[in-house]
């Protein structure tokens, strides 16, 4: 007997359900001539007593019965013996082939659609319950049609009367996948046969071979779905678990063999009658049918599986290692060692073990603090090397997995799963990736092909070196965009979180910059070599002076990049400043800087001396835009962060600027005083010409100005109606479902009002408490009507929605719907009042998760025709007024237990009513724990820290936390680095 595996539906029950509900034992003895009673109980809870069924085989036995649709299925059998026999082989082959194709679509593709529509919403069940096939009031014929076609087929202790719903709908779909299995294996075999052929060139051991070969594979496919059958019974091998329930399941026997034997090693016939046959087509046929109906396993039947029998597994439980892992080596022991174990006032433990050469330490991470231990040994167990080591009164830290797992591991890529452009490592994995797919792709070029792709080449790399570099940059200024990035994205301990994202943000950016660096003058050097062409002679032409102009261009930006290196420092030539706030906000003015405010403008010259020497066109433009970008990314990057960071000490002008400008002062006074007969000219047009520019430049800048002024209103209103549409393309309908029924309602009747939880009576919540709605309407309304939660504003009629709800919506009688489906069944009202009144709460998913004013509304039937409003309501948040520990951890407190569905097995103890007791110390639970049932509930606490304390984090960094504490400090520190 074996666990239940990942996959495979094809199951046995090993218990049964009495009728009061609970699991009783099999005996599933074979050697018992007792019959054997087992039970059953449908989604709605009915038990009943399931029948003795029948397989498939009975279909061929003369002995029993045959309904219409039996004879329907043996008249499409028969079809194919007599295609077979009578159309020619070539043609045959054609028409099996096709034929195939469509039973196995029916059976991979349409199966697993419909199964998939009943596992999820009972939609077998609830179309044939629509359709009244088994009801005697509205299909009376059609319902007698189907209980003798089901009747006919099962023993004495069937009763169609008795029997649910589900069960005999069953019996009904069996039917259906009856007659595709066997037309879908028999179409396989025909197909085969009109393919069968000889091979030629091989020996006659080879041909006995093949022929032994291909029985023993069908033998073997025989064996194992005989005795899968044998295990999982008609219940699972028609997938009876996705209409009733019929206990707990077991695998054994053939299911010990191989992974989902019936789909794997179920299958090794398609290759046996290959073999026999001799043919390619049909090796073919075979894989591509076996992949379909691995196609169906991994679409319906593993998610079915885990819908049905999957345990929910609680995320970021802490829970203490028991054990380690020991590690073998010699029995001698260091000092450091035997004075650990002295220490242990008597306590009995394992002797501590190293390794011969290498001593492994292993680690221990401390919750609360920053302190890490480590033991040689492993012979200890955890909680006793700390006591060990922090005394028998201290309070030591815990080893767990989940804070191993989020230190060791931080969105690692696997293959380009988690990838992220930010992260350097990741960026070098995709240009290796991309150049390696150039390579191979590439098809033989031109040599004018050849040129243009080295200058698309340079191009991307110098506007991704200047604009994309610059941009982030600029981002990085202003708001500290990487820094936020890293602290939303990745886990920093709670010892590393104060510097940590710094850290990690400022490393990724200086090995993005030197790589693209690297890569901009890496490509702009095999731009010049493949435009480059050694001249034939030095002495005629230009050549000499051009290459000796360029090289003397290369080594001026080589000595200005290695001076302006020599003053910048590490800290300087990765732009420290727009990172690092310890370091001293001072400017000095040494080296090159003397001369130039910026010598990294000399790094144009090596640019235009490449140009010289190549003498290309391409080369000269590609340094123009160089040049160009640099000064771009000077006037909009780099000196307003300056302007910020250093404000007045920055100077205006170089001393290569003042010596300029001194000699253009002194020379212009020269020329004034020769000039002075012509002075009072030249000095007028020069005024003129100063006073037009001047008053240009002030008009221009006024109008700008005034433009801006006017239009900051309309430019806010033109952002937010952007964010509206964008919030409302993804509520939009695709068609709005209003009932045809509604004149006979009278809307006055319904009501819907919204319980207040406040003493003034203000329809204010903050985000996250639950929404208490009453309700009344006439007690002739439909059981399928429902409560919505919309934006105010959404909607602009008061009579239909016509905007999705986003599942913000509960129905008003819970148990006419299953999930987002109603059941179909439209009960009449019990009660013989002219009102019906009634409460539903909004809760978890069906809340809305962002600050904001909202209605409600009730729908009629299922439908989104509107019978009643109510609102607005605010939902809102409440941040503390002064940031502290001991206050934000006090509003986490209450965000983390709304955001966690105040669920006692997820919120932390610390969190609980006074009055609960609290596991012992021995358990190693920190009180400000808390763990999620799914990532969906770290988001809701993300989303609830963002419009609380303007912070951002990843879900993935909210359950690696998972501690009240921890996470406080973590916004402490964020506000800290993120703030102005």
């Amino acid at each position: 007997m074996a666990t239940i595996p990942q996959g495979e539906l094809r199951r046995r029950p090993s218990s049964a359900l009495n009728k009061a509900g609970s699991p009783i034992r099999s005996t599933c003895d074979e050697q018992s001539k007792r019959e054997e009673v087992v039970w059953g109980k449908t989604p709605g809870g009915e038990v009943f007593r399931v029948p003795t069924t029948h397989d498939v085989l009975t279909l061929l036995n003369p002995a029993y019965p045959k309904s219409h649709l039996d004879i329907l299925n043996l008249a499409l059998l028969g079809f194919q013996l007599v295609l077979f026999y009578v159309l020619p082989r070539p043609t045959a082959r054609t028409f099996f082939l096709l034929y195939f194709a469509f039973w196995r679509a029916a059976y991979d593709g349409g199966l697993g659609w419909v199964l998939t529509k009943q596992s999820k919403k009972k939609w077998i069940v609830r179309e044939v319950n629509r359709l009244g096939w088994l009801d005697s009031s509205r299909r009376p014929a059609v319902r007698e049609w189907i209980k003798k076609q089901l009747a006919g087929k099962m023993g004495k202790d069937y009763s169609f009367d008795t029997l649910p719903l589900e069960y005999n709908t069953w019996l009904l779909f069996r039917q259906l996948v009856d007659t595709i299995l066997l037309n879908d294996f028999l179409a396989y075999c025909m197909f085969a046969f009109s393919c069968f052929r000889v091979p030629e060139g091989l020996s006659f051991p080879v041909h006995v071979m093949r022929w032994i070969g291909g029985i023993l594979l069908i033998a073997f496919n025989l064996w194992v779905k005989t005795e899968a059958h044998h295990v999982v019974k008609d219940y699972g091998w028609y997938w009876g678990d996705v209409f009733f329930q019929r206990g707990a399941l077991v695998f054994d026997g053939v299911f010990e063999l191989a992974p989902h034997p019936m789909y794997s090693v179920g299958y090794a016939g398609y290759y046996g009658l290959s073999l026999i046959v001799g043919s390619y087509p049909v090796l073919f046929a075979s894989l591509v049918a076996h992949a379909a109906q691995f196609a169906f396993l991994v679409f319906f039947e593993n998610p079915h599986i885990e819908r049905m029998y999957g345990q929910r597994k609680l995320l970021a439980s802490r829970k203490p290692l028991l054990n380690t892992r020991r590690r073998t080596g010699t029995k001698s022991r260091s000092l450091s060692e035997s004075s650990v174990e002295d220490h242990a006032d008597g306590m009995s433990t394992p002797a501590l073990e190293t390794a011969n050469d290498t001593e492994v330490e292993a680690e221990s991470e401390p919750i609360g603090n920053g302190s890490t231990h480590s033991a040689k040994a492993n012979g200890f167990h955890p909680m006793q090397l700390n006591s060990i080591i922090y005394g028998a009164t201290a309070k030591p830290p815990i080893l767990t997995q989940h804070d191993l797992q989020n230190r060791f591991f931080r969105k690692d890529v696997v293959l380009l799963h988690n990838f992220d452009p930010l992260r350097t490592s990741d960026l070098m994995l995709a240009l290796t990736i991309l150049y390696a797919a150039l390579m191979v792709l590439l098809p033989p070029l031109t040599h004018q092909s050849t040129l243009a792709l080295h200058f698309t080449h340079a191009l991307i790399w110098r506007l991704f070196y200047t604009f994309g570099l610059g941009f982030l940059l600029r981002a990085q200024s202003k708001s500290k965009f990487l820094v936020r990035h890293f602290l939303k994205h990745y886990y920093y301990p709670e010892h590393e979180s104060s510097r940590g994202a710094v850290q990690e943000a400022f490393s990724n950016w200086k090995s993005m910059y030197n790589l693209s660096l690297c890569m901009t003058y890496i490509s702009f050097i095999g731009l010049v070599w493949n435009t480059y062409t050694f001249p034939k002679d030095w002495t005629v032409g230009d050549s000499l002076l051009r290459h000796t102009l360029g090289a003397a261009f290369v080594l001026l930006h080589v000595w200005a990049a290695s001076e302006s290196y020599e003053v910048l420092g590490v800290f300087g030539w990765f732009f420290g400043d727009f990172f690092i706030e310890d370091y001293p906000n001072s400017v000095e003015y040494t080296g090159i800087y003397r001369f130039l405010n910026n010598p990294e403008i000399l790094s144009g010259a090596s640019f235009f001396g490449l140009a010289l020497i190549s003498g290309s066109k391409l080369v000269l433009a590609m340094a123009v835009i160089s040049s160009l970008s640099y000064w771009w990314f000077l006037q909009n990057v780099e000196n307003p962060h300056m302007r910020k960071l250093y404000g007045e000490s920055l100077r205006d002008d170089a001393g290569f600027t003042k010596i300029i400008k001194r000699v253009a002062i002194k020379n212009a006074k020269v020329l004034d005083s020769s000039a002075i007969k012509h002075a009072p000219g030249i000095r007028k047009v020069a005024q003129e010409v100063k006073g037009s520019f001047d008053k240009v430049i002030e008009e221009t800048a006024e109008a700008v100005e005034l433009f801006l002024k006017k239009s900051r209103p309309r430019i806010s209103e033109v952002m937010q109606d952007t964010r509206v549409l964008l919030q409302q393309s993804r509520e939009k309908l695709v068609i709005t479902r209003v009932a045809s029924d509604i004149s006979s309602y009278e809307t006055t009747k319904y009501k819907v009002s919204v319980k207040s939880n406040r003493p003034d009576g203000k329809l204010r919540f903050h985000l996250g408490e639950p929404i208490k709605v009453n309700w009344r309407a006439p007690s002739t309304h439909s059981r399928r009507d429902w409560v919505g939660i919309y934006r105010l504003g959404a909607n602009k009629s008061s009579l239909i929605t016509n905007t999705s709800s986003l599942g913000m919506w509960v129905p008003v009688h819970d148990d006419e719907w299953d999930g987002d489906v109603p059941r179909g069944f439209d009960r009449e009202s019990s009660t013989t009042a002219e009102f019906e009144d009634g409460q539903v709460a909004f809760r978890g998913n069906t809340l809305p998760w962002q600050v904001g004013t909202y209605e409600l509304r009730y729908h009629h039937d299922g439908k989104y025709n509107v019978m009643s409003l109510d609102g607005p309501i605010e939902i809102y948040v409440d941040p503390p007024s002064e940031l502290n520990f001991q206050s934000v951890r006090w509003y986490l407190m209450k965000i983390v237990t709304l955001c966690l569905d105040s669920d006692p097995s997820l919120i932390p103890l610390s969190s609980k009513p006074h009055g609960i007791a609290t596991p012992a110390e021995s358990d190693g639970q920190d009180p400000d724990d808390f763990r999620f049932w799914s990532e969906r509930q770290a988001k809701r606490i993300a989303v609830s820290i963002e419009q609380a304390f303007d912070v951002e984090y990843a879900p993935e960094v909210i359950m690696a936390d998972a501690n009240i504490s921890a996470l406080t400090k973590r916004i402490l520190v964020s506000k800290e680095l993120l703030s102005e």
